[in-house]
């Protein structure tokens, strides 16, 4: 899931030269922004708390689909939204005069370099649903798209993140299901994937944020926010340190969260998870970017009736049998298309 405001840059530069076009762009702060910082932070925390509750689910301290349906799932989408959102202004507070060209690309092969990393891990470690466009992967793919905005007038980049949170709504396409489309978001079959955050919609908040930035940049209220003392208690220190280290703090949490989970799974075990839900809650979600819900009920029920009485449910739950392998599977699908119908 969710991670953020990895474009890290709380505070503008000065000096910088104006790379593109003539119209004399508004004076960034040239002291940090630490509620920025502060903001980044507890968008951190909050992804931390959603990451512990899938770790719960995935050692089954958690039901099936608890992180990915109802009050968590609204919550991570938030989460995700925040972090977009921070990095869109970040790409302004170090760009908005002129892109820099070396510290843009450093910045964008740390990010892009953790979400490589990131996708060879997971690749390794859930094959059948690693990260190859998570959000890391999105707010590279924004930074680059980002930088067509940094000159175009606040309106105009605002109304353009609405309108890449509504196209998704309105329209999606069978052409884009291929792996190598679904980053895009306009897929009718999302991909499995244990954290996707497509471009669209979610370039959404990032270019609503840099529209935000620019329109708070000339209106002088940047210099307000600067200087703004958020506190300097051990709490607010301690937040505003995770938000200025913003990408290691990502890539080191769930390894850290994983571990003292599992190493709670062996002093306390949980109860054994009966995989039923999680196949039902599975099959709806994907069922349902394409069809309504009360179709998806009926033939999710009747794909779980079916498995159950030929004695094919655990066979294909763990693996020993597939849709590819087994002809019976695609069979049962067609029926309870129809049936359903």
């Amino acid at each position: 899931m969710e991670a953020g405001g990895l474009a890290d840059a709380s505070h503008g530069e000065t000096g910088l030269s104006d790379t593109v076009g003539t119209a004399p762009q508004p004076q960034t702060p040239t002291r940090r922004i630490d509620v920025l910082d502060l903001a980044r932070g507890l968008a951190l925390f909050a992804m931390a708390t959603y990451h512990f509750s899938w770790d719960l689910e995935l050692f089954g301290y958690l039901d099936p689909g608890t992180s990915t349906h109802g009050p968590l799932k609204l919550y991570a989408r938030a989460i995700a939204a925040s972090f977009l959102f921070l990095a869109g202004v970040s790409l302004v507070l170090a760009h908005g005069k002129g892109v820099r060209p070396s510290a843009f690309a450093k910045r964008i092969g740390m990010v892009a370099g953790a979400a490589a990393l990131i996708s060879l891990a997971t690749y390794f470690a859930t094959p059948d649903s690693f990260i190859f466009f998570g959000i890391l992967h999105a707010i590279a793919a924004a930074s680059i798209v980002g930088l067509a905005f940094l000159r175009l007038p606040a309106p105009l980049t605002v109304l353009s993140g609405i309108l890449c949170i509504a196209v998704p709504l309105v329209y999606r396409n069978e052409a884009f299901n291929p792996a190598w489309l679904s980053w895009i978001g306009l897929f009718t079959v999302p991909p499995r994937s244990n954290d996707f955050v497509p471009l669209l919609p979610w370039l959404g908040p990032f270019l609503i944020g840099m529209g935000v930035t620019r329109a708070a940049l000339s209106r002088g209220l940047t210099e307000r926010l600067a200087a703004i003392e958020p506190g300097d208690s051990p709490v607010a220190r301690a937040t505003r340190f995770c938000g200025r280290h913003s990408l290691a703090f990502y890539l080191l949490h769930q390894p850290v969260l994983l571990s003292l989970v599992w190493a709670a799974s062996q002093v306390a075990p949980p109860t054994p998870v009966d995989p039923l839900p999680a196949f039902v809650a599975e099959c709806e979600t994907g069922c349902s970017a394409n069809n309504s819900a009360a179709f998806c009920q009926r033939f999710c029920g009747c794909v779980t009736d079916e498995l159950l009485s030929r004695g094919l449910f655990q066979p294909y739950v763990s693996g020993q049998i597939t849709q590819e392998t087994d002809a019976r599977i695609p069979a049962i699908a067609e029926q309870c298309t129809a049936q359903s119908r």
